[in-house]
């Protein structure tokens, strides 16, 4: 089990969620850093800051616009890379 903290196999038990057996940390299993941050990066290159608060908000803007299908598109292909790192034993994939 991936995580080892007994509240959280409590909460992943609670749901019946089956749990997919992956490397400690690999980019190319999470959704943040493969779709999410992709098309954020993407949005925030384009733009010009003065403060915080500026970006906060552009973020929040942004996060708002996307429909549920663009997060459930990103969570969707986690089977694929998935399947991709495994058949590699963990190491880094390439889009």
């Amino acid at each position: 089990m991936p995580h080892s903290a007994r509240v959280t196999h409590q909460l992943i038990d609670s749901f019946s969620w089956e749990q997919m057996n992956h490397p400690p940390y690999s980019p190319d299993m999470a959704p943040s850093d493969f779709h999410l941050f992709l098309h954020l990066k993407r949005f925030l290159s384009a733009l010009r800051f003065d403060d915080d608060e500026e970006v906060k908000d552009a973020v929040t803007s942004w996060i708002t616009l996307w429909e549920a299908t663009f997060y459930d598109a990103g969570t969707q292909n986690l089977v694929s890379r998935n399947d991709k790192c495994q058949n590699v034993l963990g190491y880094y994939v390439e889009k």
